[in-house]
């Protein structure tokens, strides 16, 4: 048997806020969850997320602590458009959250930009810039 990727977990200091931000790139969430110490979401394709309060990590691992920093993981949303990347940083911005790389166009092909979820956590929102012939 060949181990296959099957749902990404993300330990979250407060989960309501964590879980207000995903639902916000359209995570399909539970609202009764916002109150729950594991949550967990199917994704296209059969992948899943999962969020963990620090609590519950500690509960099975006391030797965990917060990392300090950040940018030892980033999620990835495709958008539709140029013209989205740039709508939803402003939307996720204006809403409170920290942006960290405004839109741009990358030597890459793609629109893109960076916004930090509740804990710190990149978030990277792209679009090619050109339509794929």
């Amino acid at each position: 048997m060949t181990p296959r990727l099957d749902m990404i977990g993300l330990v979250v200091s407060d989960m309501a806020a964590s879980l207000a931000f995903y639902r916000r790139l359209g995570l399909d969430v539970p609202a009764d969850a916002d109150g729950q110490p594991h949550v967990e979401a199917a994704l296209p394709g059969g992948l899943r997320i999962a969020w963990d309060t620090e609590a519950v990590v500690r509960s099975f691992d006391p030797s965990w602590s917060r990392p300090e920093g950040g940018g030892r993981q980033e999620l990835a949303f495709l958008c539709d458009s140029p013209a989205e990347v740039d709508a939803l940083y402003a939307e996720l911005t204006q809403a409170g959250y920290r942006g960290h790389l405004e839109p741009w166009d990358a030597f890459w092909g793609q629109r893109y930009a960076v916004v930090l979820d509740p804990d710190g956590c990149g978030v990277s929102l792209f679009a090619p810039t050109q339509a794929a012939a």
